[in-house]
């Protein structure tokens, strides 16, 4: 990634976290269709780039192998799958929208679940970023790299931030351990991408930690677009369907 990339990283999860103390919790509604368009859009750049691109930088070895080449980055995304289910029994699926008032919990303890399962999630989405444009981003005929994997990981931090502050605010957290865990928050996944670029890992490594990026965000972003508002008749809001709607349009312009 170049510097304004890490910068604006940062300041995308850290704006979305401050903006939540413009909001009360009459505005819950809102943020669920904010990340119903993110995660229409990260289902989208995933299928669209980052598992063709996972599957098809085998090395030349490899290329005719069939199953036996694919099958070890296909554990890897399971890897992720799982991985990111069991954070969420930390984070309390902040992830996605779940935001429910917790002010009779233990407050330093339930603080520090909730952050550090959002911070690990963070980290680890932001291990491919550091090299993900040499290794798999596409240059256009005017000559712009697409680094969508970067795109998609902002537009899913922002509203997460917000959800994390609005949850802490909830709470009855005071608003130092609140900025505090924020900046935390905010730091962890452009801290991922400079732990890549000074490891300078090959490519099978980036390969596999994209993988594990793919599951994470495949559990994040489903769990989101099949979660009903009404359980009982198993529908969706109109509101919310345009919101998937703009996401995964806005995702096939990536491909034009």
């Amino acid at each position: 990634m170049n510097f304004w990339q890490y910068i604006l990283l940062f300041a995308a999860v850290l704006a979305g976290g401050l903006l939540a103390w413009s909001f009360q919790k009459a505005n819950l509604q809102r943020l669920k269709l904010v990340l119903s368009f993110c995660g229409a859009y990260i289902l989208g750049i995933i299928v669209l780039h980052l598992i063709p691109e996972a599957y098809s930088t085998a090395p030349p070895s490899l290329q005719n192998a069939g199953t036996e080449a694919s099958a070890p980055i296909g554990l890897w995304v399971l890897g992720g799958f799982f991985l990111q289910l069991f954070l969420e029994q930390l984070s309390l699926g902040v992830e996605h929208g779940h935001i429910h008032d917790h002010h009779h919990t233990t407050r330093p303890l339930f603080a520090l679940q909730v952050i550090l399962g959002l911070s690990v999630h963070a980290f680890v989405e932001g291990l491919p970023l550091g090299l993900y444009a040499d290794f798999h981003a596409q240059q256009d005929v005017h000559g712009h790299i697409h680094n969508h994997l970067f795109y998609g990981i902002m537009f899913h931090k922002a509203p997460e931030a917000f959800a994390l502050v609005l949850l802490l605010m909830m709470s009855r957290f005071s608003p130092k351990i609140i900025l505090a865990g924020l900046i935390f928050f905010a730091a962890m996944s452009p801290l991922g991408a400079l732990l890549t670029v000074w490891l300078q890992p090959d490519e099978q490594i980036l390969k596999k930690m994209i993988a594990v990026v793919i599951g994470s965000l495949l559990h994040v972003s489903t769990t989101i677009l099949f979660e009903t508002d009404n359980a009982a008749e198993h529908r969706i809001s109109t509101q919310k369907l345009g919101a998937i709607i703009v996401g995964i349009g806005l995702s096939l312009l990536t491909i034009l």
